[in-house]
């Protein structure tokens, strides 16, 4: 298989403390040997080394699109930055076969003073491409962009929202065979990030190499078929996406798919019940990255203790910003009754096409009904998964490619009459 993108031992030090040029002009050599003389350079001794990249090897192969993840300060715009040649490794090389578009940061690519008119046919004379191929483009770049009004004007008097849409129309539409998009999609508004997405879906489709950064990570997951996962500069996880953004987020909060209390003096509960286990399942499997259009289940294993008290188990899911997506308790007639000492198992099932996207986190807990509930055993935030919607159009999704917001996501049933 041809591969577009190879990395070998990419990394990357800076230096901090120390002044690092690549030139100088005789003002500034003049004036750094005046405050070496008079001792004002002495504290330039006193450095530290920060390797933004460690030792990052991998391969992206020819029409393959990969996400990049990692929280802030990770590595992911210096690899970038280093794949597009903006700045050069300290060890390591990395090799670029094919034409790249690039959009990196607000401001990278564009010279201020030219207007966007002139900045497009600048980007594609870099690209190589001939003035007919641009001119040929040029409509489809303007009307993505939305800025038919002021193409001739300098784009230092653009809005970065302006600048960035017009930016993302360039490298997405002269038609490289490598893209690279950092994380500026976020400066957009919600319309335009999703024509990005649908742009960046058709581009990957059609057969070219794409590489992007981002810190949505259900369009990660929907996008890229496969996801590489920076941590201080290393790499720390490769694989299918939806694997490797539950892995991510599963890490931050510090949960998984399966959580067990092998010993029942360590396990949560009182004299009453105590905890067993809990998981996430479709089918008898455990995953971390359960399909929409599939029931997921919760199953809760606990031990009853002694008698005397009518017992249910009970769940509450919260999505990725906290907030309760529902409590739900199991209201089967045989939990009326007192439950004789022993071992259950019970699960609570989702129907499909209920969750929206994202990650989720579960509380569960064993409780008896009083004037209130009164839990005998329960963890919070015992288990957590990301809920994927593969999005082949049989998901209250549909063909659309964008996020639909919400807590829930179901799928309903509609009727239309012709009147």
């Amino acid at each position: 298989m041809a591969v577009s993108i190879s990395a070998e031992g990419l990394s990357k030090r800076y230096r901090i403390g120390e002044l690092q040029a690549g030139y100088g002009t005789l003002r500034e050599s003049l004036a750094r040997s005046a405050r070496r003389l008079t001792g004002g350079l002495h504290h330039q001794h006193h450095h530290q080394d920060i390797w933004a990249l460690r030792d990052v090897s991998f391969d992206v192969p020819t029409g393959q699109v990969v996400g990049i993840i990692g929280r802030n300060g990770a590595g992911k715009s210096t690899l970038l930055k280093l794949l597009t040649r903006i700045t050069t490794p300290t060890e390591g090389r990395a090799e670029i076969r094919g034409r790249v578009g690039s959009l990196l940061e607000v401001g990278t690519g564009f010279h201020p003073e030219l207007t966007g008119r002139e900045n497009v046919f600048l980007n594609g004379a870099v690209l190589g491409m001939r003035r007919r191929e641009i001119q040929r483009k040029f409509p489809e770049i303007v009307e993505f962009a939305g800025v038919e009004k002021f193409i001739d004007t300098p784009v230092k008097r653009y809005s970065s929202g302006m600048y960035v849409r017009l930016a993302f129309a360039v490298a997405a539409h002269l038609e490289p065979e490598i893209l690279l998009v950092d994380e500026v999609l976020a400066v957009g508004d919600a319309e335009f990030q999703k024509r990005c997405l649908g742009r960046m879906q058709d581009f990957g489709a059609s057969g070219r190499t794409v590489v992007f950064v981002s810190h949505n990570m259900q369009a990660v997951a929907r996008l890229c078929e496969r996801t590489i996962l920076l941590d201080n500069g290393r790499v720390i996880r490769d694989g299918p996406s939806p694997d490797i953004v539950a892995y991510y987020l599963q890490s931050g909060h510090g949960t998984g798919s399966f959580r067990e209390w092998p010993d029942d003096d360590n396990g949560p509960g009182d004299g009453v019940a105590r905890m067993r286990w809990v998981r996430v399942v479709q089918g008898d499997d455990t995953v971390d990255t359960p399909d929409v259009r599939r029931p997921i289940g919760i199953e809760v294993a606990f031990r009853v203790l002694r008698p005397g008290h009518a017992l249910f188990p009970k769940v509450k899911l919260f999505n990725g910003e906290g907030d309760t997506l529902f409590n739900v308790l199991d209201t089967d007639p045989r939990w009326h009754d007192s439950a004789p000492p022993g071992d259950y198992v019970s699960t609570a099932w989702i129907p499909e096409n209920l969750l929206n996207e994202g990650f989720v986190t579960v509380d569960v807990g064993i409780v008896s009904l009083g004037a209130k509930l009164q839990p005998h055993t329960g963890e919070y935030q015992a288990v957590s998964f990301h809920v994927y919607d593969p999005g082949e159009g049989d998901s209250a999704r549909g063909l659309f490619g964008g996020q639909l917001r919400g807590a829930i996501r179901p799928l309903v049933e509609w009727t239309t009459e012709e009147r």
